[in-house]
């Protein structure tokens, strides 16, 4: 349930606006990285503390600030007081059990998102909370941790491929949001994969093992569906807003995104309601494997009540029954028992009951 709702209790009893990180403890610094560049040029670097970002607020190029490792509450105060976020920005940003949204403060906007990754070592999925502040000539990205499905971004920077390089701040943006909802795409095609073989396995040999893996995958399956869920009310209102800050010609790919993360959300759908048939499918097939188990044993039953029905007759120690003192008895009423037997199994098989 950790994915699902992180705990709160540092903030209780707090005004609104009391920046607290509600995140996974960690002890490393905070890493901060900044790209300036415009049409023309191009710088990278990595900065050793916050008030380092200063002087790009205002200069005339386009900046992006990554800062890898929220835990420092100072560090997001210090940045926060420079370029004029709202305390209830500062508050969001620390608690990382946020819903997806977007809220247009005028001069900037905030966006909030889940970026989703795939751990190929135990096939789980890492859910990370990525907060992107959006300004007229910069794009201030905050992450948990590091590593992330930007370098795509990184390197159309370095290069100066495609467009980034030419337009303004509201593109970096959109290629940052584009960036996070093409990683839906691979860790459903991930999901997408287990789902097959365990589909395979459902219908070929079912096992307990088998019930396990499918509630592990709609646990999975909710987590990620709450994390894509808001994702398209976000898009859509980033590009409804009526914002100086987003112009027509990134409208035009906001529209493109959104369609991917409709496209996302019918893909998680169809997969939630695969589970669900899944699980009725497993709970089918232990009720027909217990069917064909008690068929059995109730054939085996019937073929051998005659026989114990006659065992039983002759098991009784009355002096006046003929067939006692008959030298071939014992043979005839084994041969009696036996053609019953075959018999039945006979008239069974034409009946396809065996």
């Amino acid at each position: 349930m950790r994915k699902l709702i992180r705990s709160r209790s540092k903030k209780r009893g707090l005004p609104p606006g009391t920046p607290v990180y509600i995140g996974e403890k960690k002890t490393e610094p905070a890493r901060i990285a900044v790209m300036d560049y415009d049409g023309d040029q191009f710088l990278e670097k990595q900065l050793e503390k916050v008030e380092d970002c200063f002087p790009f607020k205002d200069k005339p190029s386009v900046t992006w600030i990554n800062i890898d490792g929220i835990h420092d509450e100072k560090l997001v105060r210090t940045l926060g007081a420079r370029f004029g976020l709202h305390p209830l920005v500062e508050e969001d940003i620390l608690n990382t059990d946020q819903r997806p949204k977007m809220e247009d403060y005028a001069d900037y906007i905030y966006l909030v998102l889940k970026m989703l990754q795939w751990n190929g070592e135990n096939g789980e999925i890492i859910i990370e909370q990525v907060s992107l502040i959006i300004g007229s000539n910069f794009v201030v990205s905050f992450q948990e941790r590091e590593g992330d499905v930007f370098d795509t971004i990184r390197d159309r920077i370095r290069t100066g491929k495609g467009r980034i390089r030419k337009m303004g701040a509201d593109y970096l943006a959109y290629s940052l949001v584009d960036a996070v909802v093409d990683g839906y795409f691979v860790v459903l095609e991930r999901l997408g994969d287990q789902i097959e073989t365990l589909e395979s396995e459902l219908v070929s040999n079912p096992r307990p093992q088998t019930l396990h893996e499918i509630h592990r995958l709609k646990r999975e399956s909710l987590f990620i569906r709450k994390s894509i869920w808001p994702l398209r009310e976000v898009i859509h209102g980033l590009g409804r807003a009526e914002s100086s800050l987003i112009s027509d010609a990134t409208n035009l790919y906001l529209r493109d995104v959104y369609d991917h993360a409709v496209q996302v959300i019918d893909t998680m759908e169809a997969f939630r309601d695969m589970l669900a048939g899944m699980l009725d499918t497993y709970l089918s097939s232990l009720s027909n494997r217990m069917n064909e188990v008690m068929k059995v044993l109730t054939i085996i039953a019937t073929i051998f009540i005659p026989l114990t029905f006659i065992a039983g007759i002759y098991g009784m120690n009355f002096k006046n029954m003929p067939e006692l003192d008959w030298q071939w008895g014992y043979w005839a009423v084994l041969v009696v028992m036996a053609a019953l037997a075959v018999g039945m199994v006979l008239y069974f098989r034409n009946k396809k009951w065996l």
